[in-house]
């Protein structure tokens, strides 16, 4: 849903990972607001080019920093996103990616705790795992493999709910838990292994499109814009809303109906090869929105062919640079 609002007083905004392809239109919409914004990252995953626009700004800041340390900034407000999210790079350094999850959750909640910020805490759809259940609600418990090549990240985001549920009840922290399905658009990495990435990269270079398993898997995709004014909203609410709220998507697809919707949009007509599924990749996955809905006022609005069509050209003017 679109439309900014001029917010009654102006906030002093963290937003951990806000190079990344999340944090940087994290950081626009918070600078369209009319908020002073701190965008800090390792730059791990997150890019410089996201927020070199940003920088002319005077409302705007970057700052190298690994959110497994401490920060000591005053803000009113701190959005953790920090984490690598695809399993290429979340796998490459998995004590790292675990580190990133509990401990960074850690310094963000006590950095609230000190300043009286409300933190929000950008979890995920992978805490259910390979689901049971289907479409997933909140108070679905997960079907997830704690010992696997995944559970650095699963296991660290559970464990970030958990921290941040007990800053709440035992120091009064007030906190914002979202679970967010796979999103896409302008910005993602564009070797971060993800399945839209994936597949646009992969016909703009002329190279088979590469499927996992026979392709059935499902996923719920969702446009970034439609996340980040999600975040926004969930960050508005009253104290009394904690979360976790699902951030997705009801309507899913297979993988292989989204590499067909590609190939269409680009006239192409590359081959699809397909190879095994990695160990603990689930086969399906779609939120249940009724709490975002109910609570927010809030659900997608941008139709997968125009999210694709506006995704598409970004890679393309990227990869038109790269030749240059």
């Amino acid at each position: 849903m679109s439309g900014d609002s001029t917010p009654l007083t102006r906030k002093r905004v963290l937003v951990t990972g806000g190079a990344g392809f999340l944090g940087s239109h994290l950081c626009e919409k918070l600078l369209a607001q009319g908020h002073d914004v701190l965008c800090v990252d390792n730059f791990f995953t997150g890019r410089r080019d996201n927020v070199v626009h940003l920088m002319g700004n005077p409302s705007f800041e970057v700052l190298r920093h690994d959110v497994t340390f401490p920060l000591y900034v005053e803000v009113d407000e701190i959005y953790n996103l920090a984490c690598p999210a695809s399993p290429i790079h979340y796998q490459f350094d998995p004590v790292q990616t675990t580190k990133t999850s509990v401990v960074g959750a850690i310094n963000m909640l006590g950095l609230a705790k000190r300043t009286k910020a409300k933190v929000f805490q950008a979890s995920t759809s992978e805490v259910y795992g390979d689901p049971t259940v289907h479409p997933q609600s909140e108070d679905y418990r997960g079907n997830v493999n704690p010992l696997g090549p995944r559970a650095c990240y699963d296991e660290g985001k559970r464990c970030a709910e958990t921290l941040f549920l007990d800053y709440y009840r035992q120091h009064a922290v007030r906190i914002k838990i979202a679970r967010i399905f796979n999103t896409y658009g302008p910005r993602m990495h564009p070797q971060d292994g993800r399945v839209v990435s994936n597949f646009i990269v992969q016909e703009l270079r002329g190279e088979p499109i590469t499927l996992y398993g026979d392709g059935l898997q499902t996923r719920a995709f969702w446009f970034v814009s439609d996340r980040i004014e999600g975040f926004v909203r969930l960050m508005g609410t009253g104290d009394e809303v904690t979360g976790p709220i699902n951030l997705g998507n009801p309507h899913e697809i297979s993988v292989r109906e989204l590499a067909e919707h590609i190939l269409r949009l680009t006239n192409s007509s590359v081959p699809i090869v397909f190879h095994p599924l990695p160990q603990d990749d689930p086969t399906q996955r779609c939120p249940d929105i009724t709490k975002a809905r109910s609570l927010l006022g809030w659900q997608p609005d941008v139709a997968l062919e125009t999210g694709l069509t506006a995704t598409i050209a970004y890679f393309e003017r990227m990869l038109t640079q790269q030749r240059k």
